[in-house]
């Protein structure tokens, strides 16, 4: 008889999604690799199941790194599966090609990583059924089962696909081509990637600017009257403002205008996951990372929505339930919503891009916060004042501006009441008045007393997690187009992975200060920077990428195009690139030294091989292998090499004689003409 049971195979991105989606579907029935009920399928991926090869699945001779070897360009792309995903790779191919699964559905991630995660695995299993896919921002169970009854043609997604996949193959032209090339120049296994090495440029230059900076003093004069003071302008030479306050001790100043302005301070737009990570670090000391991995971890648990999402805002159709968000989040803070709660100013489907802003889920209110990791809590609470201070009134204050004249010389005084707390109400900072005393054009005031302050310049501030996050959002904006859809270092998803890399690379460090985690480079991070080309350094080149990225997903332009323009790049940087002069001072090889070279008067190391210049352009060695000294049953030894070095010649005991079988003692010269180097025997005592 004809099975007529027809089954939708869901592949999810993690295992813990797939048993969140199998709850809420009815697929309750534990397999190996899978659930099943209510027809459907759902299993997992682990992540990328299947990565693009090393280079030297292409050819066995990319196994070592050779100069000139380079550029390797693939004409067709290998995929290599972690053996300990292996398995599961199989379940999905077995599973894809089941007589009764009938159609699949990607319910990884929606997002470009989420969707290169599903096309890889279902290409390389070669399945042709048909695809749907399921577009969510919430793991809520309300959410899945409507985004199940409202999938999309997998089709839609294509041109998504192809930009990750561009962005995967780019990444991998440039960092194996420009990796291998500078770690052969260099001597030194050098990390270069798209992203990677621009972020540590930013590093670099900052660190540069705080160690050229150099402080200047000024001075300011500060009259002191009953309730307030006055300050006047800043002045370089001390002298001129002890003499302005000895001019204005015990006088009397005039009130020469009282100008009072209201002003009004907008509430902050909802989070995206950027501005979260940067608030995160700020308030609460968490790295990017860290604070990515809560926020995953919640969205699984359903609590919040889907965190990686360049949007702060909420699509037009969310509006209606703005107010019980509102309401959802002052129970999470323990506080009251908003007597008004603005929600038209956090709607706006035009600055909405895939996801809509990170926000708490209904089911968050009703959840046990004290049963949640602290990590997390403290996240979910964030996210909820951010939410709240977003739908709230603005903050308006009346400035109060006084100036004044003494002696001649101007002051002025600046005084602040707050009107209306607004969003304020829910901010870090406690809210105080510096109201200024009732003042009058015209009227006079006598100088308590008066006093000179001093003040120096400020140099740049070292990057924390959160200013380095901005710096990265914002790096190359000046040379993108206005209409730039994707600007900036990287993604909101990658940004956090690109500084893990860079402190586990040894090319930054965090350093703990007085009141935060500063980032700075490593010596050998301002090595690297310091012999990469300007290429690979500026901001430019990655940004004008996630530019063009963009416009492939948009259908705007072709992968073709863009990866012949990265792989003319890479020949290009190949071909071109020489080693900085001196490099060997900013890459030392750690290896002992020996002595002095006596061509170019550099370091000579001790190596596995023998014992060599350091210095790349000058050819001077010393191998181990030697026929010269292996005829006469000598090893090269550090200290007949040092000595070689400083006295060109080294005593030896036992050297052996082909003629007549015997064993003497004698000095080995060595003889260098500049290109060559020869050994002699010298018998002279």
């Amino acid at each position: 008889m004809m099975n007529t049971t027809c089954y939708r195979l869901v592949v999810c991105e993690k295992p813990s999604v797939a048993r969140s989606i199998a709850a809420v579907l009815g697929a309750g029935r534990r397999e190996d690799g899978f659930l099943s009920g209510g027809g459907y399928l759902v299993s997992w991926c682990f992540g990328h199941l299947a990565e693009l090869s090393d280079a030297d699945a292409y050819d066995e001779k990319y196994g070592k790194w050779r100069r000139e070897d380079l550029p390797i360009l693939p004409k067709s792309w290998q995929y290599t599966v972690a053996r300990d995903k292996q398995k599961q790779m199989n379940t999905l191919r077995a599973l894809m090609h089941r007589e009764d699964v009938c159609e699949v559905i990607n319910a990884c991630d929606a997002g470009r990583e989420g969707e290169l995660i599903f096309r890889t695995a279902y290409n390389l299993n070669n399945c042709r059924k048909r695809v749907q896919r399921l577009w969510i921002s919430s793991m809520e169970d309300a959410a899945l089962l409507d985004g199940f009854d409202n999938l999309r043609d997998g089709a839609e997604y294509d041109n998504l696909y192809a930009s990750a996949l561009c962005r995967s193959k780019a990444d991998w032209l440039v960092g194996i081509n420009a990796t291998r090339l500078f770690s052969v120049m260099y001597h030194r296994t050098l990390n270069v990637g798209r992203v990677v090495s621009p972020t540590l440029a930013l590093l670099v230059q900052r660190e540069a600017e705080i160690n050229a900076f150099q402080p200047e003093s000024f001075y300011t004069v500060h009259l002191d009257f009953d309730g307030f003071s006055a300050a006047g302008g800043r002045m370089k030479e001390q002298a001129e403002a002890e003499r302005l306050a000895g001019d204005c001790n015990s006088k009397t100043a005039a009130v020469t205008s009282v100008v009072q302005t209201e002003k009004a301070e907008k509430a902050p737009a909802l989070y995206d996951l950027t501005t979260l990570q940067r608030d995160a670090n700020r308030l609460l000391g968490y790295t990017a990372q860290q604070t990515l991995d809560y926020l995953q971890s919640l969205y699984e648990k359903k609590l919040c929505t889907y965190p990686r999402t360049d949007s702060r805002y909420l699509t037009d159709d969310m509006e209606g339930g703005v107010n019980a968000l509102a309401l959802c989040c002052a129970g999470i803070c323990g506080t009251e919503p908003p007597a008004a709660v603005c929600s038209g100013q956090v709607c706006s489907s035009k600055k909405v891009s895939d996801h809509h802003a990170v926000v708490p889920t209904m089911a968050a209110g009703e959840t046990d916060l004290e049963a949640l990791p602290a990590g997390e809590r403290e996240i979910l609470r964030l996210v909820s004042r951010q939410v709240l201070m977003a739908v709230s009134a603005p903050f308006v204050y009346l400035e109060t501006e006084a100036r004044l004249d003494c002696g001649g010389n101007a002051f002025s005084a600046k005084g602040k009441t707050v009107v209306q707390p607004g969003w304020k109400a829910y901010a870090d900072a406690e809210l105080t008045d510096k109201a200024l005393p009732e003042l009058s054009e015209g009227q006079f005031l006598p100088v308590s007393s008066c006093e000179v302050k001093e003040g120096k310049t400020t140099p740049p501030k070292h990057f924390t997690e959160d200013t380095l996050l901005s710096a990265m959002e914002t790096a190359g904006k000046e040379d993108m187009p206005e209409d730039a859809e994707r600007k900036g270092l990287g993604t909101p998803a990658t940004r956090a992975a690109v500084i893990e890399k860079l402190v586990a690379t040894g090319f930054a460090e965090r350093r703990k200060a007085k009141k935060s985690v500063r980032l700075v480079p490593t010596e050998a991070g301002v090595s690297l920077i310091t012999v990469l080309p300007e290429q690979l350094q500026s901001p430019l080149l990655t940004a004008e990428w996630e530019h063009r990225l963009k416009e492939i997903e948009c259908g705007e332009l072709g992968a073709d195009e863009f990866l012949a323009g990265i792989r003319d790049m890479v020949a290009a940087l190949v071909r071109d690139a020489a080693p900085v002069d001196g490099a060997e001072v900013l890459f030392p090889s750690g290896r002992p030294v020996v002595g002095k070279c006596p061509r170019c008067g550099a370091q000579v190391t001790e190596s596995k091989n023998g014992y060599f210049c350091e210095r790349r352009s000058c050819k001077f060695g010393l191998w181990r292998d030697n026929r010269f000294l292996a005829a006469k049953k000598l090893s090269l030894t550090k200290k007949m090499v040092s000595s070689l070095l400083t006295q060109g010649r080294a005593y030896a005991s036992g050297v052996y004689s082909e003629k007549t079988g015997k064993t003497y003692d004698a000095f080995i010269v060595l003889e260098d003409d500049g290109a060559r180097s020869s050994y002699k025997l010298d018998f002279t005592k």
